[in-house]
């Protein structure tokens, strides 16, 4: 069969279905959750306004899990080594493990502690099985074929911090509309690229299927959005971007750059880190919440909610471009150039078109009395919109 026998026919598979799964369970799980009740409320450090269903992590995992069992199905596994293809199955059921944690947090509320418990429990159990940090590649530093070797206590705690660190930084990075899933779509679409130059297709079927149920998600979920991951998506999200980056192509132990997931994922980590740092400087704990991350300070700055998250995911992109130079895929410098002019074209139009309507508002408050101008109002979204009479 072709899925057998062509990795890109499996990951495109994978995205396709993927994509199409999520984009139609998530309206049913939608209606569900406004049925029973299971809805994010309203407070003073949330963007919206009305109660929003916050189940939306549902229909993603559902999504991620039936593209995999299909292209499995179908033939699309065949032409991996046994213990590849236990290391997918081995990244879904940790995937499916923390998303329970997380919808349990959705559904109870329960406090930080417990939940970090069961996340380090998970990975333990995941780097028992094959999932790991056993060796670090850094190819400009050591000979060919030299990987540094970690003992297994040392294995142990960088793949439990790993997990468990870009887990919560893609949690805590879901504070905007579209904002943890359009980075994480455009992360693991990062991935795929490089997973394939790196000859490893294992990682790159995961990164192609969790790339479609984020896209398909994000129909739904892009400002404004009808319906929240909540907990239970960003937990999948952020262990299965942390997963696929350490499913590397060798025997019996997993090498992996780190420089490259690093580089793709830098930006929820840095602010992750950023955060814990200015909270524990005030005395405060790290699960304090507050209003001091990345998007939160470009609100503040004057960027609308759409500008915000688009800043955001055009950076993203540049630095998954940036991934793809350090691991030689092919036309990376075109990449890289393509992405640098995305990123320095969406700053400077947001940059201009943000003067342009603060000197419009300046206008409309030195002439308060011009009955043109008070035909029209400034937009929530950042444009100038004209004022409702009904």
């Amino acid at each position: 069969m072709i899925l057998a026998s062509s990795p890109l026919a499996v990951a495109v598979a994978s995205f396709a279905l993927a994509a199409g799964i999520t984009t139609v369970i998530v309206p049913r799980v939608r209606s569900l959750g406004l049925r029973y009740g299971f809805t994010d409320q309203p407070d003073p450090r949330k963007q919206h306004s009305t109660p929003m269903v916050r189940l939306g992590g549902v229909g993603m995992m559902l999504g991620f899990s039936f593209a995999l069992a299909v292209t499995w199905i179908l033939g699309g596994f065949g032409l991996l080594a046994p213990d590849r293809d236990q290391l997918i199955w081995t990244t879904l059921a940790g995937s499916l493990c923390f998303f329970i944690i997380g919808l349990a947090d959705d559904l109870f509320a329960l406090s930080p502690w417990p939940r970090l418990a069961g996340q380090v429990a998970v990975a333990v159990v995941v780097w028992s099985q094959g999932v790991r940090i056993g060796a670090i590649d850094f190819p400009w530093l050591m000979e060919a074929g030299s990987p540094l070797v970690l003992p297994e206590p040392l294995s142990l705690v960088a793949t439990v911090i790993w997990l468990v660190g870009i887990t919560n930084a893609i949690n805590w990075l879901d504070g905007l509309d579209g904002l943890a899933a359009g980075v994480a779509g455009i992360a693991a679409v990062g991935l795929v690229s490089v997973s394939f130059s790196l000859h490893q297709v294992a990682a790159g079927f995961l990164a192609a299927a969790l790339a479609g149920c984020c896209f398909g998600f994000l129909r739904h979920n892009f400002n404004p959005a009808r319906i929240f991951m909540g907990d239970g998506g960003s937990y999948f999200l952020g262990f299965t971007l942390a997963a696929i980056s350490i499913v590397g192509p060798a025997k019996g132990l997993t090498t992996v750059s780190l420089l490259l997931p690093l580089l793709i994922l830098s930006l929820p980590l840095a602010d992750m880190s950023a955060v814990i740092m200015g909270r524990l400087r005030e005395g405060r704990s790290p699960f304090y919440p507050d209003r001091r991350h990345l998007h939160h300070r470009l609100l503040r700055a004057g960027f609308s909610h759409r500008r915000t998250v688009l800043l955001i995911y055009v950076f993203t992109q540049w630095l998954a471009a940036l991934a793809m130079v350090v691991a030689n895929v092919e036309l990376r410098f075109l990449w890289l150039a393509l992405a640098t002019a995305i990123l320095v074209g969406t700053v400077v139009v947001l940059r201009r078109r943000q003067q342009v309507e603060l000197e419009e508002r300046r206008q409309l408050t030195a002439h308060p009395s011009d009955p043109a101008a008070s035909e029209t109002v400034a937009h929530p979204g950042g444009c100038i919109a004209p004022q409702s009479h009904e």
